[in-house]
């Protein structure tokens, strides 16, 4: 099993990289992330990797950091979601907006990806939310594609969550009821605000 690359990157493609390792060049699927921020050709290059090997093929993902790595794997258990599409998903969204957007229920953004409609994007969040429910928020937009203002800071919506959690809801449904009530009051908004507003969203 190879679990890292250490090299020279030695070209670039669409979705893939080429990585020299002492005169060895290994074929490394990423993400477009990934391939934004592998550096210039000739540049060293540190990639986490994830080797699938099946009979007809071996196959590597690389992964500029560990999270992305983890969600890859993380994707993958989902029914329908191959490596292809995981790294699509991954190319559109970073690692914790992606975990933000499930636990949202975003499927717009989920559905930004190639490959994901909204079949998909409902099985993704169905099998998903529960296991981001311990996300922390982030302090920006939960994803680009649902518009607005950037939501209210991470303490302000995680005292929220926690709130709700206590109120006897499960931290899943908590959590998207607080993103989307973020989203819609905006970075001013207060606990006691975004909890009557989660409150709204469960209710509805």
């Amino acid at each position: 099993m190879i679990a890292k690359l250490s090299g020279l990157l030695d070209s670039v493609g669409t979705d893939h990289c080429i990585v020299d390792c002492g005169g060895v060049g290994y074929l490394v699927y990423c993400s477009a992330r990934t391939l934004r921020r592998v550096g210039d050709t000739g540049a060293a290059v540190s990639l986490r990797t994830e080797m699938q090997v099946r009979e007809d093929a071996i196959t590597l993902f690389g992964f500029i950091d560990a999270a992305e790595r983890d969600w890859f794997r993380r994707l993958t258990t989902v029914q329908g979601v191959g490596s292809r599409v995981a790294l699509a998903l991954l190319s559109v969204l970073e690692p914790d907006k992606l975990g933000q957007a499930i636990a949202a229920q975003d499927r717009t953004a989920l559905a930004q990806a190639d490959g994901v409609g909204p079949k998909l994007a409902n099985r993704l969040i169905s099998e998903l939310k529960d296991k981001v429910a311990d996300l922390q928020f982030g302090a920006g937009p939960a994803t680009a594609a649902s518009g607005g203002g950037a939501p209210a800071g991470a303490g302000v919506t995680n005292d929220a969550v926690s709130a709700l959690v206590n109120l006897g809801y499960r931290r899943a449904e908590a959590f998207a009821a607080v993103a989307q009530a973020a989203q819609k009051a905006g970075p001013d908004a207060k606990v006691e605000q975004l909890i009557m507003m989660g409150l709204k969203e469960l209710s509805a």
